[in-house]
């Protein structure tokens, strides 16, 4: 049973560009992730926090579980589960942000597991929580930029944020802190 707090984890169907995260990222238990939520409770029922479209936004648990055919739930382990106020409390005072559509960290805008990213430390005394890498947007077969992250970062007229530190859904799911519960699917 999803809960608050809990982080959950998506395999989105939403084309090339998450076919491409999903390639160079690998998640928890082998698992392709391509987007992750924080579980949150308003008026007596679980919705979720999340940064997607143009901004963060709170969604219904339901509809975004509707979103594709398996969501993951990941859960603090232990005394981090402390953590998990103050994180909520972070992420609603982000909503409306916009959405950081260059995937850069600290540019007033959040990515998905940026925001994720950052609720938690802030609940973990301004320290990081999870753990950053660089971000790759290569092909790691001929390690070469992903057409579709080539047509992207060109539209945007900003440069492929390649090498930069930065997080991901998949990532953030093999996270010491976390233990995967188990999937859900449309029909659970």
């Amino acid at each position: 049973m999803i809960r608050e707090g809990d982080l959950l984890f998506q395999d989105l169907d939403c084309g090339p560009l998450c076919d491409a995260i999903e390639a160079v990222t690998v998640g928890a238990k082998g698992n392709k992730y391509s987007h992750c939520a924080l579980a949150i409770g308003k008026n007596d029922s679980l919705k979720v926090i999340e940064a997607i479209g143009s901004a963060v936004t709170v969604t219904d648990l339901n509809a975004f579980l509707g979103r594709c055919t398996l969501t993951s739930v990941g859960r603090l382990k232990g005394k981090n589960r402390k953590l998990v106020t103050k994180a909520i409390t972070f992420s609603w005072n982000q909503i409306g942000t916009p959405y950081d559509d260059v995937f850069e960290m600290n540019n007033g805008r959040y990515y998905c597991s940026e925001l994720i990213y950052d609720a938690f430390a802030y609940a973990n005394s301004n320290k990081p929580f999870f753990v950053l890498e660089p971000m790759t947007f290569n092909d790691p077969v001929d390690r070469k930029p992903f057409p579709a992250w080539q047509t992207y970062f060109k539209d945007l007229k900003v440069p492929i944020p390649e090498r930069h530190w930065g997080i991901n859904p998949g990532l953030i799911s093999r996270s010491k802190h976390i233990r995967l519960l188990r999937s859900r699917g449309r029909d659970q």
